[in-house]
């Protein structure tokens, strides 16, 4: 194309020569309809030459990843306190390699929702509705470390949570009540309690007391069989 431009560029400078040589008017009129035809001709190949390079020079839109992501929910965590927080230690592998806006968490009062977008084809969500005590959500925050998050929940009292959810705080406390004063089994009075709530809780108080009745049973080389059926 540019050789072509280039050759069409030589003949229209040769007519012009021609056309200053030239004396019959009859032969100026040809060599100059033909440099006309020839500079409409040059101005065409341009354009369209023009064209070619922008749409060439476009960036090329990567291809949309059809790969699916996979909803993952959290249930296991650490946790510790201070006078002013109580921070929970989420562990996932590669966290911190996620761009700042795919790690989030929402907070309320008596609840947290941490969600981790597109971790190796991943999404993770650590739901808790049922914080034992009351938070300050526009003081609570969250930290992305190496291959872990830690969310800071900051207490609206400074005082010692005894657990981190309600749930667990109940349960606990229905297992340090004193024994009823009549002849029934002394355990009877918190598989009552635990049944309750676990026919009236949501999917996430199920799991709490399903986990927490676990643990309590393995102490005593126990499983989930003596558990009432619910």
């Amino acid at each position: 194309m540019a050789s072509k431009i280039e050759d069409i560029k030589l003949d229209i400078d040769e007519l012009n020569s021609l056309l200053l040589q030239a004396k019959r008017q009859k032969v100026k009129d040809m060599l100059a309809l033909e440099v006309r035809r020839l500079q409409t001709e040059l101005t065409k190949i341009m354009e369209a030459t023009k064209n070619e390079e922008n749409k060439n020079s476009k960036p090329a839109v990567p291809a949309v990843s059809d790969s699916k992501c996979y909803e993952v929910k959290l249930t296991n965590y650490a946790w510790d306190q201070s006078d002013k927080f109580i921070k929970l230690y989420v562990t996932l592998k590669n966290v911190q390699s996620l761009p700042k806006e795919a790690v989030a968490c929402n907070f309320s009062e008596r609840s947290i929702d941490l969600r981790v977008m597109g971790l190796d084809n991943r999404n993770y969500q650590l739901p808790i509705s049922n914080l034992c005590e009351d938070i300050d959500p526009s003081k609570s925050y969250i930290k992305v470390k190496t291959d872990m998050i830690v969310v800071f929940l900051s207490k609206k009292a400074s005082k010692n949570w005894s657990h981190v959810t309600g749930i667990e705080k109940r349960i606990k406390e229905s297992k340090n009540a004193p024994p009823s004063s009549d002849n029934s089994d002394p355990e009877a009075g918190l598989m009552n309690i635990m049944k309750k709530m676990y026919q009236e809780g949501d999917d996430e108080m199920k799991r709490t007391i399903a986990k927490a009745w676990t643990e309590s049973q393995e102490k005593k080389n126990a499983g989930l069989d003596n558990f009432p059926s619910i």
